[in-house]
Order: C-alpha cells, then structure tokens, then sequence
C-alpha cells in the first residue's frame, strides 16, 4: 500500500524542459518561490529532454539521480519547475518516496499562507480545490476501496467518488459565498460611478513595489516585505489629487509567468477593479534586467481579463537603485504616459500624482439610448454600472435610457456588448474638471 509522504521543507529544485538549463531570471524566480513557500533548497537539478516522459516527465536516469540526492542531502520534498500531470506526480511519489509539487501547486500553497481576509480565504480555497479536484487519482489506495459492512453493501460508492462529491460540494459553496462577496463589491463600484469618483487601479508583476506605492499614495500601512505575493487580499483607498479631486484607488495581486489558470479563475472578481478601472498604474521594477518581459506577461494577464484597453500609465518604480532622478514622458496629447519614481523615497510620486490628475480629466457623454425589448441584458448591465439617469417605457416594448457616462466606460461597454455606436444618437461631449 502507498501512503503519500508527509510534508517537509527540505527541497530538491528540479527544472527539466527541452532547452536544458532555464534562464538566470527564471532559474532565479523559481528559488524565490520555494523560498517564499518556506522551503530549505538543498539541491538543484537540471535535465534537457526533448519530450517529457509520460510516467515521470523526467528519464529514467535523472529519476536516478533525484532519488540519489534525497538520500544524500535528506531531502523531504521535491519541486518541479514544470507543469506534472496528476498521474506524473503520483508516480513519482511513489518511485522517490517523497512528496512531489509542481509549480502551480508550490504557487497555490503560497497564496494559501499569505490570505488574510475572508474574501482573499475564500478565494484561495476555491483554487486549491480545483486544482486538487483533478489530482484524486494520486496517492492513496484506500481511495479505490469500496464502503462495506452491514448496511452498506451493495453498489457502494468508492472512496474517491465520495471525496469527489465533497469536494464539489465545497466548491459550489464557495462560489456562492464568493458570489455575495462580489455583490458588495460591484455595489461599491456602482457607488463610485454615481458619485463620479474614478477609479485608478494598480497592478504589476510581484515584487516590483506595488504595496510600498500604494503606501506612499494614500499614507497606508499594507504589509510590506521583499519577497514574492508579500500581500494578496485587494485593498482600496481614497486618494487626493493636487487638484483636489477625489480618486479611489485600488491594489491588486501581484501578477507573475505562468500564472495557474484556477488563480485567475479564482481572483477574477478581485481582478475586475482593474476591468472596470478608469485607469491602470502599471508597476515595473525599472532595476530588473528582465522588465520588457514581466511587462508582456503582465500585459497578457490584463488582455485575458479584458482590462488592455484600459488607459495607462507606465510606472518605472525602484530608479533609487539605479541612480536615476525621477522624470515624465508625455503622449501626444501632453499627459504623462510614463514616470519614473521611487516608492520608498518618494521621490517622482508629485509628477505621479499630476500625471493621474491629466489623464483623469475624462470627456463625459450624456444623451438618449434606446435599446429593443432583445436587449434587456444590456439595460441591466447599463443599470448595474450607474449610468441611467431616466427611463421611459416604449411602445414596442423597449425603453429609452438618459444615460450619463465617461467617455472611456461607454466605449468599453459598446464594445463588451456588441453594440454600433451608429445605434446612438448624437451625444454632446462635455469636458470634466
């Protein structure tokens, strides 16, 4: 019978993949992760293979020398670099008699010990468990054994069905607590339109200073520490501009390569502040050798979650380190389109903040819409976002909608919906101070 190993934080590194050796910068994210899971590096191990093996993702002989190293250094976990099938980490457990992660799942066990509130908990949980759902079949032979014993025989219910059912059971209580979560959350945000107050949201790959800004902006205390996804639970703060104008604004998760599905699935509410944003702060380490990359990677999270076309501004974050004096490129138009700063100084966050008041001083459309009687989710999703200010019945069964809304956030919704703007008619355009 195998019984799957207990925990441990003595871990072995292994990374295997086509090209051989990874890159610095990846070799060296991949240790900040086992590190910030809390675990003990004892050993790394690189293998080069042109296609992974289906039983263990690795041959035979690296499997050898894994094995090898457990022994020598009493190693008591091993992380993969790569993406293991359920049955590849099953099978290497049971041939290492040691526990065995991928790095979807060293990612997930981050999040789990880093969650403080009960939104980023529960959000956390439903992530864990859709990436367990599919990973049942490993370890435990009990799980095929069927019920038995007085009152129980018959067609039974293995053991792994039952956990299955549980866990599906769970899940979908998650998603309802989380669905009332997101309720609040879309109420504020509907608050936020009514009341006009823009919302700036900030994002970036982890580790690149998102917390210790949004300190410096808004005189906050969120935890602060140099280490990967120091902080996961979204925080939203109001902020004043020079101009004296309200902002709020929101802190996100950190993004970062390869980020699991079942996080983004997860945190997608969090998330929606920056879908929904008026603007979009886009941290970078501006000290990293590989920023061009993180930008892409962050770029291609925002696209998954339909927030790239909202405005932004590039925020070149950590200049201290480099020497630099903090600046301001402009667009076209004269607003800031990138700054260079420093959070943990302050130097640059005055140009910062002007740059938020420039391309906050939105165009606003007001006028009529009419909308069919088909197209009723439209006119819920008009209602949801705060921008109706009157309605009337029609006689084919459709409504006619005063609507009042930035210019950026009908466009977004035009878009999102499907709708031509040939569908309006003509709309006055009024600049907002």
């Amino acid at each position: 019978m195998f019984e799957r190993p207990q925990s441990g934080e003595r871990a072995i590194l292994v990374h295997a993949g086509p090209d051989g050796a990874p890159e610095d910068s990846e070799r060296e994210e991949f240790q900040e992760l086992a590190v910030s899971a809390g675990a003990f590096i004892v050993d790394e191990i690189v293998s080069k293979r042109r296609r992974p093996d289906p039983r263990y993702f690795i041959g035979k002989g690296k499997l050898e020398e894994v094995a090898e190293s457990i022994d020598a250094n009493s190693a008591e976990l091993v992380i993969s670099a790569a993406s293991l099938s359920p049955s590849q980490e099953r099978n290497l457990e049971r041939q290492l008699k040691c526990r065995v992660v991928d790095r979807a799942g060293l990612i997930l066990d981050i999040f789990a010990q880093r969650a403080r509130s009960f939104e980023g908990k529960l959000q956390v949980e439903l992530a864990q468990l859709g990436h367990l759902s599919t990973r049942l079949v490993r370890g435990w032979t009990h799980l095929e054994r069927q019920k038995g014993g007085i009152g129980l025989r018959g067609p039974g219910e293995t053991q792994l069905e039952t956990d299955r059912r549980l866990i599906g059971a769970r899940i979908k209580q998650l998603r309802a607590r989380l669905e009332h979560v997101d309720a609040r959350r879309t109420m504020n945000r509907q608050n936020r339109v009514r009341a006009e107050v823009p919302t700036v949201a900030l994002v970036g790959y982890t580790n690149a200073g998102k917390s210790t800004l949004f300190n410096a902006l808004t005189d906050s205390s969120v935890y602060v520490k140099d280490q990967l996804f120091a902080t996961l639970d979204p925080t939203v703060r109001r902020l004043e501009l020079p101009d004296g104008r309200e902002v709020v604004l929101a802190d996100t998760v950190g993004f970062i390569r390869d980020l699991p599905h079942e996080l983004i699935a997860a945190f997608r509410s969090t998330l929606q502040e920056a879908r929904e944003a008026d603007l979009i702060l886009h941290l970078i380490d501006a000290s990293d050798e590989n920023r061009w990359q993180r930008v892409r990677q962050v770029n291609a999270v925002l696209k998954e979650l339909d927030a790239d076309r909202v405005p932004q501004i590039r925020v070149y974050n950590k200049i201290d380190k480099l020497g630099r004096e903090p600046r301001v490129t402009n667009n076209r138009a004269g607003e800031g389109r990138a700054v260079w700063l420093s959070a943990i100084n302050g130097d640059g966050i005055p140009m910062l903040l002007d740059a938020i008041g420039q391309r906050l001083r939105r165009k606003t459309r007001h006028g009529v819409m009419h909308l069919l009687p088909t197209q009723g989710r439209q006119r819920a999703k008009l209602f949801e976002i705060g921008a109706v200010l009157k309605e009337e019945a029609c006689d084919d069964g459709g409504w006619t909608l005063e609507l009042k809304m930035a210019e950026t956030d009908l466009q977004r919704f035009l878009k999102r919906e499907n709708l031509s703007a040939d569908l309006l008619e003509p709309l006055p355009v009024q600049e907002t101070a």
